[in-house]
């Protein structure tokens, strides 16, 4: 859904725009940002490679305005076998879009993973999506869709609640902590095989053979619960986002293990750090 570390890190960017475009001055001029991250659990859904990488990844991203921005991630996964290994870029460019009632994010992604690159995630080639939230003082309503193409195209629903709780402190610094649930839904493609049994012709016995179909269903994929922190002074800012994330409908291949989809309810947090210029 979407990369779920890099989800969590765009809700993140979306709630800094909040919060600054509350500021009595407008944000008219380029800004420029640079933050590193580390996430102890790469996942695409809860689906995990096999080694359940964990990770380095700075993000770099231009505001050209409040709402028009791009950014790109370098990600560095550390693993059993490789010890902080470049595995490839991501790369985004969104739209976000504040009012007194509604958050509205809409972007369109680009993944270079390498082709060596064993993330469970590193098979997408490019990603859109939409997002719209309902901003009460009680809970903010988010539903969102996007499109996401590997060799095929998969379609995706994200529903979720969060409640957003902000502190003021003193020295002009604040907290902000968002209890969030989401549940992630979407189409999978996958190869159905069976065995087809031909009927013999006379005395001769019948023939079995195999049939590999092509299939696309829609599934629940996953369901979480996380609460991402942050806290803001001037120009930095702390990100910490602790989650629980629960795959479901996992794919599996018969007597073929290597090629089943991997993943089990894991806890996995993302920590970071940003400024800007």
């Amino acid at each position: 859904m979407k990369n779920n570390y890099f989800i969590v890190l765009l809700f993140i960017a979306g709630i800094s725009v909040v919060n600054a475009q509350n500021d009595s001055t407008a944000r008219n001029k380029i800004e420029f940002k640079l933050g590193l991250n580390y996430n102890s659990g790469f996942n695409y859904y809860g689906r995990t490679d096999s080694l359940k990488s964990s990770g380095f990844f700075p993000l770099a991203e231009i505001w050209f305005s409040p709402h028009l921005y791009v950014n790109a991630a370098p990600v560095f996964i550390n693993n059993q076998v490789e010890k902080l290994q470049y595995a490839g870029t991501i790369t985004t460019l969104g739209f976000q879009h504040i009012s007194k009632k509604w958050f509205t994010n809409i972007y369109l992604s680009k993944p270079f993973y390498k082709q060596s690159s064993q993330l469970v995630q590193s098979a997408l080639k490019g990603q859109a999506g939409i997002s719209l939230s309902y901003l009460t003082s009680i809970l903010n309503i988010t539903g969102g869709a996007d499109i996401k193409y590997s060799n095929k195209a998969d379609y995706g629903v994200t529903s979720g609640i969060d409640h957003i709780f902000r502190i003021q402190n003193n020295d002009n610094s604040f907290i902000v902590i968002d209890p969030t649930f989401t549940i992630y839904s979407g189409t999978q493609n996958f190869t159905n095989s069976y065995y087809e049994k031909k009927p013999g012709f006379l005395l001769l016995p019948g023939t079995s053979s195999q049939v590999n179909k092509n299939e696309q269903r829609f599934d629940l994929l996953a369901y979480e619960f996380s609460i991402p922190f942050i806290y803001s002074m001037g120009k930095w800012q702390l990100l910490i986002t602790p989650a629980y994330i629960v795959p479901k409908n996992l794919i599996t291949i018969p007597d073929h293990p290597e090629l089943s989809e991997k993943g089990e309810p894991m806890f996995y947090g993302t920590a970071g750090i940003k400024r800007s210029f």
